[in-house]
């Protein structure tokens, strides 16, 4: 039997020609942009997505990465199944040791165990794998059944690692006891699935009555999907009922894993807490077999791995297209609140410049002002005098802001407030029509403009009848002649011009004139009578976008409190020019899986030729171990002794059929000759797990 540790050590070597290195580079990058992914959003892929990213994390954290550093650490067989089918009893069973105690309560495993052999210490106590999991060392275990005393009780914490050596289990191989794949604790589950997701190996044990479950089958076909090397242990069979066997094997055909060794246990009586050593001496040899054959070994390391990478790919893939969906959705939620808002710029526009608002008090406060009534009759002969007596009623107060200016500030304030709360409604609506944006709602609260929003009406609305006068008195300071005539009434000034910026932007029209009435033509004359016609076109222009201007402000602060609840989600907010960070990551993640998948063929093909070039003769046969007299000392604590591995082939009590045809390339070689298994009455078997 050949060692090709060193080889498979010289592949993995950083720097080396195989390329291993690249690819750890490139699996490092793909790990940064899977882990920059963010899905806050109800998107229709959101929830699948999340566990596609966590469990790719997992992947890569647990395994493939830990794995790709040092390929030469031992083989991992994760020892699953359903919940009492006998794992912790299989374990104790092969190794013979407690090294898990099973009980009758569910769930059984709690916190899961890897026994490794002493000289394999150091790949375990490190974080190495499973960085997440706290380390509890054991002692080696002795012959300890349940109930009696140990320092290994089943109630340990969930989420840490009971590490145990022991010199039985061949260096080279470690076996972990999962939690119940179907436990009653979602906890449990979660852990289960993420240490078979880890392995090299899985020996996945069920009952014949329990064989068919959905929950292992799900798994299974995960396992499948990314070529993980499965065999599985159907326990309790009583007689007559080997049929079980032949259907399972069925069943993992159609699933992709026709040639997966199965091992039947027969139902038999527990001695110490431990089956038949000939119940378990095939499932014993098998591991040993694997556990002391570095080409074996080997094999079945490179499979699984290769088979995680392509798996980690596809899950990129579909975390990009994720990640571009979370994308659309942030943008068509922000596209929504701002056609909402920007409409209801337009609704104030339309309202403050086609007259209707000249209507009502502020006409009737104009007309006090100028004395309507009296100045009506031949405007356009006596502009002159008008002027003077607009001049001459502000003499007398300059001070005093005009009835009107008061009348024009709380008309505006009830338009611009009324946009405001239109805008807010159809936000409100168009993102509770969209899934992703219905849950971010919290109530009615934002179906209507805020509850401050009149008090900063207010101070804008005073703000921008300053800033009309400050532009009087600006345009007004040029004008030599009349600077005497503008500095005391440019508070009459400033309404004429308020009047005008409401009946149009840069003049009258038809329509207006009909409108606000020969008032407004007054304030018009009035104005092209200090100013000019040009002059009057460019401040009515000027003053009106900066009525835009304080309203956008005024609108955008309303819209801000949809915008930053999308900003919230995402540690960071909005980055310039695009949606916040996480939420652009499909390009950068399709990006770094096809880096991923080039680094991978190159280390395949050099993987391949090198193996052509110093090829390795791999043995699985049982009897190579079992009655190889051969090994020194030092190579028996190597290879181990797994209980019952040494008996002969001709108790085994179970026959194993060749693989089918055609089936995958490294388990088939595992499979045993079909012997002839002896009866047995059923005895029941209480509290194994």
């Amino acid at each position: 039997m050949s060692d090709v540790t060193g080889d498979h050590a010289k592949i993995g070597d950083a720097g080396g020609p195989s390329g291993v290195a690249d690819l750890v580079d490139a699996l490092v990058a793909l790990r940064r942009e899977i882990e920059a992914v963010a899905l806050p959003l109800e998107t229709v892929t959101a929830a699948t997505a999340r566990r596609e990213r966590e469990r790719g994390l997992d992947q890569l954290d647990d395994y493939l990465l830990p794995r790709l550093r040092a390929d030469s650490a031992p083989l991992l067989v994760v020892v699953g199944g359903s919940t009492g089918a006998g794992k912790s009893t299989l374990v104790n069973s092969i190794l013979g040791q407690h090294v898990t105690t099973p009980g009758a309560l569910r769930p059984t495993t709690r916190s899961p165990v890897l026994v490794h052999h002493p000289l394999d210490a150091e790949w375990f106590t490190s974080d190495r794998i499973f960085p997440h999991l706290a380390r509890e060392v054991s002692s080696s275990p002795g012959p300890t059944p349940p109930g009696a005393p140990g320092d290994h009780p089943r109630d340990g914490d969930p989420r840490s690692l009971r590490l145990v050596p022991t010199d039985v289990l061949p260096q080279g191989m470690a076996l972990l006891d999962a939690p119940d794949v179907d436990s009653v604790v979602a906890g449990n589950r979660e852990l289960a699935a993420q240490l078979l997701a880890a392995a090299d190996l899985w020996l996945f044990v069920t009952t014949a009555a329990r064989y068919a479950d959905a929950v292992p089958w799900e798994l299974l076909s995960a396992g499948a999907a990314r070529r993980a090397q499965v065999a599985l242990v159907i326990d309790r069979v009583d007689p007559g009922a080997e049929v079980v066997g032949d259907h399972l094997r069925q069943m993992l055909a159609d699933q992709g894993l026709p040639s997966a060794p199965v091992f039947l246990l027969r139902e038999s009586v527990l001695v110490d807490g431990m089956l038949p050593v000939a119940e378990v001496a095939p499932v014993s040899r098998w591991l040993t077999a694997m556990g002391s054959d570095d080409g074996a070994r080997g094999a079945v390391i490179a499979a699984t791995r290769d088979g995680v990478v392509d798996d980690l790919v596809a899950r990129a893939m579909t975390l990009a297209d994720a990640s571009d969906a979370q994308a659309l959705a942030d943008a068509a939620l922000r596209r929504a609140v701002a056609e909402a808002y920007a409409a209801g710029a337009r609704d104030m526009r339309q309202a403050t410049s086609d007259g209707s608002m000249l209507r009502g008090e502020v006409l009737s406060r104009w007309q006090d002002f100028v004395g309507t009534g009296d100045f009506m009759r031949g405007v356009e002969e006596k502009i002159g005098v008008l002027r003077d007596r607009v001049s001459g009623y502000l003499r007398g107060r300059p001070a005093a802001a005009p009835k009107v200016n008061l009348a024009i500030g709380h008309s505006l304030e009830a338009i611009v407030f009324d946009a405001a709360d239109r805008a807010s409604e159809r936000a409100y609506l168009m993102w509770r029509a969209d899934p992703a944006g219905a849950v971010l709602l919290d109530g009615l609260v934002l179906s209507r403009a805020s509850a401050d929003l009149r008090g900063e009406l207010a101070g804008q609305v005073r703000a921008w009848q300053g800033d009309v006068l400050a532009l009087v008195s600006d345009r007004g300071a040029g004008k030599r002649g009349r600077a005497r005539t503008l500095a005391i009434g440019v508070n009459g000034i400033g309404a004429a011009l308020m009047v005008v910026v409401f009946a149009s932007t840069g003049g009258l029209t038809g329509a207006e004139v009909g409108i606000a009435g020969g008032s407004v033509v007054l304030a018009q004359r009035l104005l092209e009578a200090v100013f000019g016609d040009e002059a009057v076109r460019s401040l009515a222009h000027t003053a009106q976008d900066l009525l835009d201007a304080r309203v956008e402000a005024i609108l955008e602060g309303q819209a801000a409190r949809f915008t930053a609840i999308l900003d919230g989600l995402v540690p960071g907010g909005l980055a310039p020019g695009g949606p916040p960070p996480g939420l652009d990551a499909g390009p950068g993640l399709r990006a770094a899986a096809h880096e991923v998948q080039s680094a991978a063929a190159h280390e395949r093909a050099a993987r391949a030729a090198q193996v052509r070039t110093h090829p390795t003769h791999v043995s699985l046969t049982p009897d190579d171990v079992s009655t190889d007299r051969s090994h020194t000392d030092t190579d028996r604590m190597r290879l181990g002794q797994l209980r019952g591995a040494d008996l002969p082939i001709a108790v085994d009590p179970y026959a194993h059929p060749a693989p089918p045809p055609g089936g995958p390339r490294v388990l088939s070689r595992l499979w045993w000759r079909k012997k002839a298994r002896p009866g047995s009455a059923p005895v029941s078997r209480e509290g194994d797990s």
